[in-house]
């Protein structure tokens, strides 16, 4: 049984606010999700109650804190049902997790005449790590092509068989496309990636929080995501790694509380997930992010996915009757995820934005931080609408009315 979706906006207080004249309708979840009050209450109770640093304190605050910090470590691992709470570093976001592993595996491993295969979809945050990082070793930068002229038909995975050679030796993909909506097939990717024996990196930031994710289950080697898409707090994300691979890791960064022993000639590292979270650590964002893990999982990411989906399919349906309006990634009918990135000719995206929080409607606009992908499908931007569980139907249809005032507006 679903939940009642309409019910549950009163969890997020946020939501329950005028834009000017006209309720919110918050279409930007593609880029920060909105956080229900027992996320927002964790960080309270934390402050007023158990602010102290964690693990080497031996007095009530800090021993408490360092159980919560602990135990929502746990809990993130349980979400993406990783082999336990070892394999779970916390970061600040997807960005800081994929540079470690840029730093930490990718420096140590890769040299000339290696490859790092990535795809044509991907946010510059899983795209610039991996160019620096064949820059520094002189590893080779490769690409699995993307096809249709709005990138509707997803990767190229017949061009992959050709890419997966033994010279790759790590593959980094997005699973769910900030800008296309597209969602690659993770489990495969990685299977015919290990057959050749290469490492594999998911970005799940788009993913984590609207579908189930078994990181076991799809066979990954690393994943990183952020707290702020999933309803918690920003400033807190997860780089997840199979603990074989992140014991032989070197740190990239170091200082307390990650050392074993220290003297004037050198240091030894603790374990991971220790060595890899020097200093202090975001002690109240992490125990929110467990929160927040038990809020979606009370939900059902099952039941969220298909929520989000149908939404989308809805916003297609509904645009697709605006003339001049061009649609990028799957096509109505097609298999997406709860957003859709569109452009109208002669309007540009700030404009359209601009001009639907006029109405209340926050939306996203700009290339998405996907500028190599906005050149190859022949565009400087799109506009994004992108949906969670806690939109409606309605909302649509208000986003529809007021982009066809915008058309008639600068129609002239």
């Amino acid at each position: 049984m679903s939940p009642d979706w309409s019910n549950l906006r009163a969890d997020f207080p946020i939501l329950h606010q005028n834009v000017g004249k006209n309720p919110l309708v918050y279409f930007d979840n593609g880029a920060t999700s909105q956080k229900p009050r027992a996320v927002i209450q964790s960080l309270i109770n934390y402050y007023e109650r158990d602010n102290a640093n964690v693990h080497r304190g031996l007095h009530a605050l800090s021993m408490r804190a360092t159980d919560a910090y602990e135990g929502a470590r746990a809990r993130v691992a349980k979400f993406i049902n990783a082999a336990g709470p070892a394999e779970i570093i916390f970061t600040r976001g997807t960005t800081e997790s994929i540079n470690i592993v840029a730093r930490s595996w990718a420096h140590a491993h890769l040299k000339p005449g290696d490859v790092v295969l990535t795809t044509e979809m991907e946010h510059h945050s899983n795209l610039v790590p991996w160019q620096q990082a064949a820059k520094a070793t002189g590893a080779t930068l490769k690409y699995v092509p993307l096809l249709g002229n709005d990138g509707e038909d997803g990767l190229d995975l017949a061009a992959l068989d050709t890419l997966l050679t033994p010279q790759v030796k790590l593959f980094a993909f997005t699973h769910m496309s900030n800008t296309l909506g597209t969602i690659n097939p993770a489990a495969e990717l990685c299977r015919r990636a290990k057959a050749v024996g290469a490492i594999t990196v998911i970005d799940a930031a788009q993913s984590i929080g609207h579908l189930p994710f078994d990181v076991r289950e799809i066979g990954a080697d690393f994943v990183a995501f952020s707290g702020h898409k999933m309803c918690g707090p920003t400033g807190i994300g997860v780089l997840y790694g199979r603990r074989e691979l992140l014991d032989t890791l070197a740190p990239d960064e170091t200082g307390g509380g990650m050392v074993v022993s220290v003297t004037y000639e050198g240091a030894s590292w603790k374990p991971a997930p220790e060595r890899f979270e020097a200093g202090t650590p975001n002690v109240a964002d992490a125990i929110a992010l467990g929160v927040a893990c038990d809020y979606l999982d009370a939900l059902g990411r099952d039941k969220i996915f298909e929520h989000d989906a149908q939404l989308a399919q809805l916003a297609m349906e509904k645009l697709s009757t605006l003339e001049g309006i061009r649609i990028i990634g799957p096509q109505v009918g097609q298999p997406r995820g709860g957003l859709v990135s569109f452009a109208f000719e002669g309007v540009h995206a700030h404009d359209i934005v601009t001009f639907a929080d006029q109405d209340g409607i926050a939306l996203r606009g700009g290339h998405h931080c996907n500028q190599p992908l906005m050149r190859k499908l022949g565009l400087t931007s799109t506009t994004r609408a992108s949906f969670y569980f806690y939109n409606t139907p309605e909302e649509i249809d208000r986003l529809v009315a007021s982009l066809r005032k915008i058309q008639k507006f600068f129609a002239g």
